[in-house]
């Protein structure tokens, strides 16, 4: 399956094979530099990929050997033009379409080769797993054109790295490597070129062979202790253990019993 109705040079393309959902990130000649329209086909794409519960896990990565430069800055002139359109821009189509992304009840992971920088590592921290290259290049110098991160793009940096690391980020606009990325907690793991396929391969593999129930219930987990202080309500403690008396769950323990390798039905 294949979607991408985006604009004439700047396209996001789903795959589904299986279990497994690509989404390529494409903008040819412009390090996939991401318009209006493929923000809006991010959220959309991502929208429809946490509705399909038949799947186990989504990747996301660009193409032609990078993953994204940010947001496509010969746009801005239309649209960001005042205060009015700053906001919208920020609000009401970068925001939707990073929420989506984190909000996908699956596993995500980044793949990430050549640039990730402004928008392109916004949407790499919303994603859950981050493999890059060593020769990949990460940053936000977005203070050489004048403007802050908005908050809603600002959010993935600071729950992945932290204050501190995010501001180094945004205060210096510097550009820096997979290594520093990786020791910055920006990434999951770093390998070399030649075995990102390898890697993503195992990684993905992993992925899928885990109860798909447990690792959306550890993915809301993870959501609501980050992000909201108060105490468990009893109807979320309730919703954290609804998978006792699923099938998965006793397939699970059966399976580890007679040295067999489970079979999982996402129940």
């Amino acid at each position: 399956m294949a979607v991408n109705p985006g604009s004439a040079t700047g396209r996001v393309h789903l795959h589904v094979d299986g279990a497994v959902a690509t989404v390529t990130l494409d903008h040819p000649g412009r390090l996939n530099a991401i318009t209006v329209a493929m923000w809006t086909e991010l959220a959309e794409i991502f929208g429809r990929l946490s509705a399909d519960e038949h799947l186990r896990c989504v990747v996301v990565r660009g193409a032609g050997g990078h993953f994204a430069a940010g947001a496509d800055i010969r746009e801005f002139p239309q649209v960001r033009a005042d205060q009015a359109g700053v906001m919208a821009y920020h609000r009401q189509v970068i925001a939707p379409a990073l929420r989506a992304v984190g909000a996908c009840i699956h596993p995500v992971v980044a793949a990430i080769e050549g640039v990730c920088v402004g928008g392109g590592l916004e949407i790499a921290s919303r994603c859950d797993l981050r493999l890059a290259v060593r020769g990949a290049r990460f940053g936000a110098p977005i203070n050489r054109l004048g403007f802050p991160m908005a908050p809603d793009e600002m959010r993935g940096l600071l729950e992945l790295a932290g204050r501190a690391v995010t501001l180094e980020i945004l205060l210096e606009g510097r550009v820096f490597d997979a290594d520093e990325a990786l020791a910055k907690g920006l990434l999951t793991r770093v390998v070399a070129g030649e075995a990102l396929e390898a890697e993503l391969t195992a990684t993905v593999s992993r992925l899928c062979a885990g109860a798909p129930l447990a690792a959306r219930l550890n993915k809301s987990t993870a959501a609501r202790l980050t992000g909201d202080p108060a105490p468990l309500s009893d109807a979320e403690w309730r919703a954290c253990f609804a998978y006792a008396d699923g099938p998965d769950h006793r397939q699970g323990v059966q399976a580890f019993l007679q040295g067999t390798d489970p079979v999982f039905t996402g129940e």
